[in-house]
């Protein structure tokens, strides 16, 4: 399975730039990962530029109020999307003013980092890590300790 992650903004710290890349190199040798930025603007325009970039792929919102899952959670979803023939994941990340109601009722998977809210850069890196992660477990290398 592919992975996109889009999200509004591009980095410019530092850390988060050498976070991503790391990750992205690790991914590389076991999921094809891919990330895009789209402007930030408006809740109702962002969201149309998170839809049209993730154009026929499975959506996933990152948001706040979505389920939160447990590393070993998180595996055992990628392990059944790619049973299940699915292509392609898009994980969008909204804007400073998330993700409008719309948005939220219009796609179904819906996952939240933290009940903590954070800071999109700091976002993006946990969230290829988590994805490495699972990958990881799937794999049954030592990344990951229980």
């Amino acid at each position: 399975m592919k992975w996109h992650i889009i999200a509004v903004g591009k980095p410019s710290l530092s850390w988060a730039k050498a976070g991503m890349d790391d990750y992205m190199g690790r991914l590389a040798r076991v999921a094809p990962m891919r990330c895009s930025f789209v402007k930030d603007g408006p809740v109702d325009v962002v969201a149309s530029r998170l839809l049209t970039a993730s154009e026929g792929t499975l959506r996933v919102l990152m948001d706040e109020r979505g389920v939160q899952m447990r590393s070993l959670e998180l595996a055992r979803w990628v392990e059944r999307k790619q049973l299940d023939g699915c292509k392609e994941t898009s994980l969008l990340i909204g804007g400073a003013n998330g993700h409008g109601e719309a948005m939220r009722s219009s796609i179904r998977d819906s996952w939240s980092l933290s009940t903590f809210t954070l800071q999109h850069e700091l976002a993006l890196v946990v969230l290829l890590e988590q994805i490495y992660r699972a990958h990881s477990i799937l794999r049954g290398e030592p990344y990951h300790r229980e």
